[in-house]
């Protein structure tokens, strides 16, 4: 149980690639999510994205609570920051560290001028090629709602933790769907991944009268093990 966690609960954080966008995001969204798995609640996700001009800031702080704040007791804080352009998000910085675990912190750099990627990390120091449309863990939460206006069915994304990159394959179903979470019946649109080999299966629902925002996040491994993100609380301010 603490491995998968360990191993998936900072994956719930999803995705996708640059498409033309026709609305600029809110000015500031205060979010909460509970983490779900094995039945109970493990962790309280306190999210909060704030735009400044043309620049955003967002700040994460997932806590295990219950029966996994008693195995394994962890705070981990992510920030992301970078600008806002026609094409969304564009991040700048990714900064996630532990409180526990401080061998796991980890900071990439995006150098869109020379397209770098620069990953910190236990391993030290790499420079890697930085795709067009790259996202990190934390941006794409709030680039995924500019981006579901763009009318694609299909679409391809890099993310950046700063350990790894990796791409990934979603598709959009045309049809909404009714979702019941915490804070209330949501109509969504349900965006999901295709699993290659051992990767993880995504599926994200975005309230569609919330500004697309995603009120339920599951993710899957490969042999069957989930975990559950449910918005509790959502305060947008335009």
């Amino acid at each position: 149980m603490k491995h998968t966690f360990s191993k998936y609960l900072f994956t719930l954080i999803l995705c996708l690639t640059v498409q033309p966008v026709f609305a600029e995001p809110a000015s500031k969204i205060q979010a909460r999510f509970d983490v779900i798995g094995f039945g109970f609640t493990l962790a309280n996700i306190n999210e909060t994205f704030t735009r400044t001009g043309e620049s955003y800031k967002i700040e994460s702080v997932t806590t295990a609570v219950g029966l996994l704040a008693r195995l394994k007791p962890e705070t981990i804080r992510v920030i992301s920051e970078g600008k806002i352009t026609a094409q969304g998000l564009v991040p700048h910085s990714f900064i996630l560290t532990r409180e526990t675990d401080t061998d796991k912190n980890a900071r990439a750099k995006f150098n869109w001028e020379t397209a770098t990627l620069t990953h910190y990390d236990y391993k030290g120091v790499e420079d890697l090629p930085l795709a067009k449309g790259t996202q990190d863990r934390l941006s794409v939460v709030y680039h995924l709602p500019l981006l579901s206006q763009a009318g694609q069915h299909e679409i391809n994304f890099n993310i950046a933790d700063g350990n790894n990159v990796e791409k990934y394959f979603f598709t959009y179903s045309a049809e909404e769907q009714l979702v019941h979470v915490p804070l209330g019946e949501f109509k969504t649109r349900y965006l999901y991944s295709t699993p290659v080999g051992e990767s993880i299966k995504y599926e994200i629902w975005m309230a569609v009268e919330r500004n697309n925002f995603p009120c339920k996040i599951i993710v899957t491994d490969s042999k069957g093990g989930k975990l559950t993100q449910v918005l509790t609380e959502l305060t947008i301010t335009p």
